[in-house]
C-alpha cells in the first residue's frame, strides 16, 4: 500500500512539473503568451515600483526551473522512492509547482489581485517545503543540491517576488502609501524581506540556497533603482545593506552549525 502511495506521489511531481514547465513557457511570451512584465499593463514591470528587481533577476527563473524539473526525475528514481524526505516534501513540491502555474495564468489574465493571494499561498508551501528539508537530511550531496538547494532558491527569490507582486498591486489601485515617501516604503520593505533572509540562514544553518537567491533579488532591486527609469537611491542602499547582512548572517550560522557538529 505504501509503495503505491509512492508511485502516486511520484507521478503527481511529475505531472506538476510539466504543467509548471507549460504555464513558464505561456509566461515568457511563448504560444501566445504575454511575458510577464507587459501584462496588466506593466504592473511588473522594471519601474513599474521601488520594490521591483531589474529584468536580469528575472533569469534565475532558469535555475530554478532546471532545479525543478531535476528534482521530478530524481525523486522517481529506484533509491529515492521511499526515502522519508521525499515522501514530506514531494507533495509540498508539487503544490508549489501547480500555484506557480496558477499565478501565471492570474496574471495572463490580468488578474492581479488574485495573484497577491495565489503567490502569497506559494511562499507557505515554500517555507513548509523548506523546513521540512532543514529537519530531513538529504541523502548524501547531489540530493542536498537538487532537493535542499532547488527548494531553497526558489524560497529566496519567491520573497522578493511576494514583496514585488504586493507593492505592484497595491500601485495598481491606487494607494498612495498613507501619504509616506516610496523610498521610505522601499526601505521598510527591503528591511523585512532581509530579516526575512536573517531568519532563514537562523532555522536552516548550512542551507545556504535561499540567502543566494534573495540576495540575487535584492541585488537586481539596488541595480534598478540606481540605473532604471525610477531612482530611488534610499532603497538601492538599503538593498545593498540587506545583501551583505543576509550573506554574512547566513557565513556565521553555517560556521557556528560546522563547528558544533565537529565538537560533537
Amino acid at each position: 500500500m505504501r509503495e503505491s502511495r509512492d508511485v502516486v506521489r511520484q507521478i503527481t511531481v511529475a505531472a506538476s512539473a510539466t504543467f509548471a514547465l507549460i504555464g513558464a513557457f505561456v509566461g515568457s511570451g511563448a504560444y501566445g503568451g504575454t511575458p510577464v512584465q507587459e501584462v496588466a499593463g506593466g504592473a511588473l514591470s522594471a519601474d513599474a515600483t521601488v520594490i521591483a528587481p531589474a529584468g536580469s533577476a528575472f533569469t534565475i527563473w532558469s535555475v530554478i526551473y532546471f532545479g525543478l524539473v531535476a528534482y521530478a526525475v530524481w525523486q522517481m528514481l529506484p533509491k529515492q522512492t521511499n526515502t522519508e524526505l521525499h515522501r514530506r516534501v514531494g507533495y509540498w513540491v508539487a503544490a508549489s509547482l501547480v500555484l506557480n502555474a496558477a499565478w501565471i495564468l492570474s496574471i495572463q489574465f490580468d488578474m492581479l489581485a488574485l495573484s497577491v493571494p495565489v503567490i502569497i499561498l506559494l511562499l507557505l508551501v515554500l517555507i513548509r517545503a523548506y523546513l521540512i528539508t532543514v529537519k530531513l537530511p538529504a541523502a548524501g550531496a547531489v540530493d542536498a543540491i537538487i532537493t535542499d538547494g532547488t527548494i531553497g532558491l526558489y524560497l529566496g527569490w519567491v520573497c522578493v517576488a511576494t514583496a514585488a507582486n504586493i507593492a505592484a498591486w497595491l500601485n495598481a489601485i491606487g494607494f498612495d502609501g498613507f501619504g509616506i515617501s516610496q523610498d521610505v516604503w522601499g526601505i521598510v520593505v527591503v528591511a523585512v524581506a532581509g530579516a526575512a533572509g536573517i531568519a532563514l540562514a537562523a532555522r536552516g544553518r548550512t542551507h545556504f540556497a535561499p540567502a543566494l537567491s534573495l540576495s540575487w533579488g535584492l541585488a537586481w532591486l539596488a541595480v534598478a533603482r540606481l540605473t532604471g527609469d525610477l531612482i530611488s537611491q534610499p532603497t538601492a542602499i538599503a538593498a545593498i545593506i540587506a545583501v551583505a547582512a543576509v550573506l554574512t548572517s547566513t557565513a556565521v550560522f553555517a560556521i557556528a552549525q560546522l563547528r558544533a557538529e565537529q565538537k560533537a
